[in-house]
């Protein structure tokens, strides 16, 4: 198997592994979003709480150059961690949610 693939598979499994029934409402539904077209992918809330709308992005990774972007991370988990743990090098993990200038002292790549 291809790099490129075998990053959407690890992906998509983070992603079900992080995926847990929204616990206040029966009607907020728990959504994986893949698009592998454009190597976008999500974990969300999404539906209605009371009368209140819930949209929540719970994590974002998008597949950039060869390289694991990690653009948002609302869980307590190190996602990057992870990632290694599942054989993602760590030259291959680009923190997107820290500045550029911030990434150079995460152990992870710069871009």
């Amino acid at each position: 198997m291809d790099k490129l693939q075998q990053y959407r598979q690890i992906i998509r499994q983070v992603l079900t592994e992080q995926a847990h029934p929204y616990s206040h409402s029966n009607d907020v539904e728990t959504e994986i979003i893949c698009d592998t077209e454009h190597d976008h992918y999500q974990l969300a809330y999404v539906g209605w709480e009371d009368q209140q709308r819930i949209f929540s992005l719970i994590l974002h990774f998008d597949i950039k150059n060869g390289k694991i972007w990690i653009q948002h991370n609302g869980t307590e988990t190190a996602i990057a961690q992870v990632l290694n743990e599942k054989g993602v090098s760590a030259s291959d993990i680009v923190l997107g949610f820290h500045s550029p200038f911030k990434r150079q002292f995460s152990g992870y790549a710069v871009t």
